[in-house]
């Protein structure tokens, strides 16, 4: 790609508006100093210097999409509690739009709490309800209701009952009605209920238990295997494949290429994930060849985990290291 066509599907994503759907939580931060072992017991005291929380799942990629210059909205359920409350107030200081968060009496809002000292996760806490929502129907309602004029929807599964299967189907049967690309970062529960999705995007821990399969992960023939057999059984148009720091795979019916990752200084690999599927949906909405797809996917995982905790990739110095890559 040339310089000029970056930089002009850069600023195409400022006019595109982004249904994300799925788990979103509280990524919550106790940054803290380790200078002494507990007597009590062999584990380190972190002393606590600063408590910080974030938007943390979907809501994590709502934040990615909003930082790429999209108008996100974000589809999710949280309980009537306390932090359910909070994570809407999160919303509004983002400046991002609370109409897709349905509240379900009852219900647990997740929260991950980590406890960071020396740049370094030293513990995580989870707080959480995994079971199946309730009010799905109701629910479906409320998504449908902001499907309007939308370039893409990005399904986003974190296993904590949001994306049912009847909720799953239902969203992908309207999309392909209506003409909308999807593109889904699953987890292992409901892998194979993604059928008929345009981009799925699974690693290698998934694809491994989601299909119940074993292969070498250092075998590319046997990776290409894989997600081929993964294609045609969900019968996406594209697998992409993301390989942690070997870089990605996109898998189409007629095409399989495998792309490198950047050296990088890795320093933590949380929300990697959310800020691959941003930048892969906003291509898809930009009609971007799936490979070229895959590249841009695999420059900003890498980038985002050159800072501490789930935070949002820079649109700015994305597009500086996508023309490097590109044009070099």
């Amino acid at each position: 790609m040339k310089k000029e066509d970056i930089v002009q599907l850069f600023d195409s994503f400022n006019n595109m508006k982004i249904l994300i759907i799925g788990d979103a939580m509280i990524d919550a931060y106790m940054w803290g100093k380790i200078e002494r072992q507990s007597p009590e017991a062999p584990v380190p005291v972190v002393e606590i210097e600063k408590h910080e929380n974030r938007l943390g799942g979907a809501g994590n990629v709502a934040r990615n999409i909003k930082s790429l210059g999209a108008t996100p909205i974000l589809c999710s359920v949280v309980g009537d509690d306390f932090r359910g409350k909070h994570l809407k107030q999160l919303l509004k200081e983002e400046a991002l739009s609370t109409v897709g968060i349905f509240t379900e009496k009852g219900r647990k809002t997740t929260i991950k709490t980590r406890v960071i000292s020396e740049d370094k996760h030293q513990l995580r806490i989870d707080e959480e309800q995994t079971n199946a929502i309730t009010q799905e129907k109701e629910f479906l309602e409320l998504v449908y209701s902001n499907m309007k004029d939308v370039a893409v929807i990005i399904l986003q599964d974190y296993n904590k009952g949001v994306l049912t299967p009847f909720v799953i189907e239902s969203i992908i049967k309207k999309a392909n009605e209506i003409n909308i690309p999807t593109i889904v970062d699953p987890k292992t529960k409901n892998f194979l209920s993604y059928k008929n999705c345009t981009v799925f995007k699974p690693n290698l821990k998934e694809i491994k238990t989601g299909c119940n399969i074993n292969f070498d992960e250092n075998n590319m023939a046997e990776i290409n295997s894989a997600t081929k057999d993964l294609q045609q059984m969900i019968k996406a148009k594209g697998i992409l494949l993301t390989l942690s720091e070997k870089g990605v795979c996109m898998q189409t019916a007629d095409d399989f290429q495998h792309t490198m990752a950047e050296k990088r200084n890795i320093i933590d690999v949380s929300g990697a994930g959310d800020t691959v599927i941003s930048i892969a949906a906003l291509c898809l909405a930009a009609n971007v060849d799936f490979v070229s797809l895959s590249q841009f996917a695999n420059l900003a995982g890498g980038l985002v985990c050159e800072k501490v905790g789930v935070v949002p990739i820079e649109k700015t110095k994305l597009l500086k290291n996508t023309i490097s890559y590109f044009t070099n």
